[in-house]
């Protein structure tokens, strides 16, 4: 009788650590999906919140991007793409435009919002890690750990 009982509660426990191990791999799975469906939508926006980021595009390389409006609103995105440089991977998710010179991309809209030196005074200035950029944006090549910003002036 002894005997019985060990064998039924060794099954018992068995099947109880199953049971177990079966919906810890299912939560897992779930929230797997449930992250990946979420990245993949592009996610996350509010200016309200400038805590919040936009993830957008698709890539290997994934680099920050903030936009600052005339009011001094700031605007986070994180940027994913397979581009080498800044102007090529903003432009192919639609956050810049502008026209074509002998000196580069002359950007005149930035996340919707456009502004022309010649029209109202304003412009969009490209800054590198905060610094005022030497560089044209579709002309500066992304590196790891850089964060690009236009802002207003």
């Amino acid at each position: 009788m002894k005997k019985t009982f060990k064998g039924k509660t060794s099954i018992l426990l068995l099947a109880l650590f199953t049971a177990a191990v079966l919906t810890f791999t299912a939560c897992a799975n779930s929230k797997a999906e449930s992250e990946n469906s979420s990245s993949a939508d592009a996610s996350v926006s509010s200016s309200d919140n400038n805590n919040d980021i936009t993830v957008l595009g698709e890539g290997e390389t994934v680099f920050t991007f903030s936009v600052t409006d005339v009011d001094g609103n700031e605007t986070l995105f994180e940027i994913h793409t397979d581009k080498t440089t800044v102007g090529d991977a903003l432009t192919d998710v639609k956050l810049i435009s502008g026209d074509e010179s002998e000196y580069g991309l002359y950007v005149k809209t930035v996340n919707g919002i456009t502004l022309d030196y010649d029209t109202d005074g304003k412009y969009w200035a490209f800054y590198i890690n905060g610094e005022y950029a030497s560089t044209g944006v579709d002309s500066t090549n992304i590196m790891a750990g850089d964060t690009y910003s236009f802002k207003a002036e």
